[in-house]
Order: C-alpha cells, then sequence, then structure tokens
C-alpha cells in the first residue's frame, strides 16, 4: 500500500479517475477544502450560536477567553470548516439573530467563487517620469512595442500618461491627452484593438472619453471611480473600469499609511465602490487592491497573503506589482533587476484568486505563467 497528498486543484479529477461519479466528486470535493475566517466584531450571543452550530457539524470556531460568560459585548472570532461546512452553516444561520443572518450571506459569498482565465496586462507609459525607464514610449516606438507585446502573450495593453509613482507631480488633463492622442489615434487607425483589449490608464474624464472614443474597453482608475463622470463615461461605453484602491493621492500616499484593518478597509472600500458602480449601471468590474499605493511594507505582504479573499465580490482581481519598491524593501535592488521579484509576486497572487497580471516583462511572465500552470493543472496519477 503507498499512499499521497493530493493537490487541491486535483481533487475532482482523481475522484473521477477512480471511478467515482461526477456528481458524487463534486460533493466530496467541497469537503477536501477548508478554509479559516476571519470575523470582527460579532455579536457575543452570535458568537456563542455560531460556536455550537459549527461543532455540530464537525467545523469550529475560534473565539476568545470569556466568550461564553458574554464578558463582552462584540468578540472577534475565527471560523474554521470545509467549502462543505460554510454551506451548510451559510443555510443555518439564516434564522438565527443577533446578526447572524447577514454573516450567512456574506459565507455564501466565500463559497461562490467565479474562477477566470489568466490574462497578462502590458504597460506602456507614453510619458518621461515613469519610475520604471523602459516602460516609456512615444509614436510609432510606442506602436511597435504594442505590437510586440501582443505578439508575446498580451491579452490587455494598458496605456497612460501620467506618472503614479509616489511623489510624482501632476499635470493638466490637457497636457495628459496631448502625450497619449498620437498613440490612441495610431490604435484607432490601425485597428490594434481587434487584436487585444485596450485600457487607459488615467482618472480624467477628458482623456478616458478619448481612449474610448479611439476603441478601448477598460478604464484603469486608480482613484478606483472617485469621479462621477468617470464612471458615467464608463457607463455610457460598456466599459470595464478597474476599481483601485489607494489611501491619499499620488503626492502623499506613502506619508505614513495607516489602516485599523488592511484587509476589512480595503474589502469596505470595494463594497461602496461596486455598490456605486452598479448605480450606474456598470456591470464588468475589475478589482485592485493597489499594491504600493499608500501602503507599507506590511500592508502589501498581509494583502498578497490574503489576497484570495477580495474573489468573494465575484469579479476579477488584478495584481500589479511589477518592479515596484517592495521588492527593494525586502532585499535591497535596483529598478532594473526587479524581474524575478515581480515573477515571485506574481505568479503568487495567481494562486490566490488574480486572473489579471499587469506587468512590464510581457515575455518573460508569458513563459513564467504558462509553465506555472502546467505544473499546477498537471494531473496524471
Amino acid at each position: 500500500m503507498e499512499c499521497f497528498k493530493i493537490a487541491p486543484q486535483d481533487t475532482i479529477k482523481l475522484l473521477t479517475s477512480i471511478d467515482c461519479e461526477l456528481a458524487g466528486a463534486m460533493i466530496m470535493a467541497k469537503k477536501m477544502r477548508s478554509h479559516a475566517i476571519f470575523i470582527k466584531d460579532l455579536h457575543v450571543g452570535a458568537a456563542n450560536i455560531l460556536k455550537q452550530d459549527a461543532l455540530s457539524i464537525g467545523a469550529d470556531l475560534a473565539v476568545p477567553t470569556g466568550t461564553i460568560l458574554a464578558k463582552d459585548p462584540k468578540v472577534d472570532c475565527i471560523l474554521i470548516g470545509t467549502t462543505k461546512h460554510l454551506e451548510i452553516l451559510s443555510k443555518k444561520e439564516l434564522a438565527q439573530p443577533f446578526g447572524l443572518k447577514t454573516l450567512a450571506q456574506k459565507l455564501k459569498e466565500f463559497i461562490k467563487i467565479k474562477t477566470y482565465p489568466t490574462k497578462i496586462m502590458g504597460i506602456i507609459n507614453a510619458n518621461d517620469d515613469s519610475f520604471f525607464q523602459d516602460s516609456r514610449f512615444i509614436g510609432s516606438d510606442a506602436i511597435r512595442k504594442i505590437e510586440q507585446m501582443i505578439e508575446d502573450g498580451a491579452k490587455i495593453i494598458d496605456i497612460g500618461a501620467v506618472s503614479s509613482a509616489p511623489g510624482t507631480k501632476s499635470v493638466t488633463a490637457n497636457e495628459e491627452l496631448e502625450r497619449i492622442k498620437p498613440i490612441l489615434q495610431s490604435i484607432k487607425q490601425q485597428k490594434l484593438y481587434e487584436k487585444a483589449q485596450f485600457s487607459v490608464d488615467s482618472y480624467e474624464p477628458l482623456v478616458i472619453a478619448a481612449a474610448l472614443e479611439h476603441g478601448f474597453s477598460i478604464v484603469n482608475d486608480i482613484t478606483g471611480l472617485q469621479n462621477d463622470e468617470v464612471a458615467r463615461l464608463c457607463a455610457s461605453y460598456n466599459a470595464t473600469p478597474v476599481i483601485m484602491h489607494m489611501q491619499g493621492t499620488p503626492q502623499t500616499m506613502q506619508k505614513n499609511p495607516v489602516y485599523e484593518n488592511v484587509i476589512i478597509d480595503i474589502d469596505k472600500f470595494f463594497h461602496e465602490r461596486i455598490t456605486k458602480a452598479q448605480s450606474f449601471g456598470i456591470e464588468n468590474l475589475i478589482l485592485d487592491v493597489g499594491i504600493g499605493f499608500g501602503k507599507t511594507l506590511d500592508h502589501n505582504l498581509t494583502l498578497l497573503q490574503n489576497h484570495e479573499h477580495f474573489s468573494h465580490f465575484g469579479y476579477e482581481l488584478l495584481i500589479g506589482a511589477s518592479r515596484k519598491s517592495l521588492i527593494d524593501k525586502i532585499i535591497p535592488t535596483p529598478t532594473q533587476e526587479r524581474l524575478p521579484g515581480t515573477l515571485a509576486i506574481h505568479l503568487d497572487a495567481l494562486d490566490r484568486g488574480a486572473s489579471i497580471v499587469r506587468c512590464h516583462d510581457v515575455k518573460e511572465h508569458f513563459q513564467a505563467i504558462k509553465v506555472h500552470e502546467a505544473i499546477k493543472y498537471h494531473a496524471s496519477y
């Protein structure tokens, strides 16, 4: 007799390989994936009910000492169980008091995670102050680079004309438009939007409107739809906005950023902006936690470790850490030499729910992702 541990992504394939019926395999697969869910400020009465309900089905709830005696009115706790356990509790708690009905709805979100195919988003900067010099292009050079990125495997090309690096100076919308206009015109003339999707990296309505008129279909807004006019433009053109989280502005964001809880705070931000987008009639969204935008190294690492959490919204997650300074904070490395660190972050993020990788080095990412996926999804026993 021999045995080995099964990789999570191989469960259904392996179950069917031993002649389990597909319906049975789907049920058993839910029992093979475990979860640990942090719950903040739960009513102590709810905690005691949930503890007993969890134990009754083989799950558990970690609670503070004194919870059973209702020492504090609200408690932080951790729910531990399989996908099947969460499925049962999401139904069972609908009939319980103390806010457990709301918790039941949240549990449903965690077990109905959508998956999306991986896409590479290549970066083109039409400005001369981007932090990574090799991403700066103008005119015909930009078009040649775009065509090369598409050939190398990019499905999306993200084009911006203003640097959002910490401390950079702002420019007027008219100046931003003048920088990017020649590239927009060439893209439309050559119908490059038929070869890949195009994204405009801007939060200025003037620039966004011009890009959408030239065949762009994604709006990469670092302010996360703060401007109502940007939301209206996305709705009227049926464009997909990238809602990115940023604390402060590019000029102030790295001046002592503070969060009560970075995961919960950003989760609340996404909930608010998703609700706003939906109120304008926007259907498709992409979420970006904003690595390096108003975050310390600790904040960035916490977000990367818990990136899968944000999958519960049901939208595609974008990861954009290409050559960023958090790599230098981990191990001192100049910008030109940060590709290995970038690949490490991005491949890990793909395992934690990301499906869109925004990067400068398309060819290298395409190869790394293909090898990574071959290893991850290969199951020949």
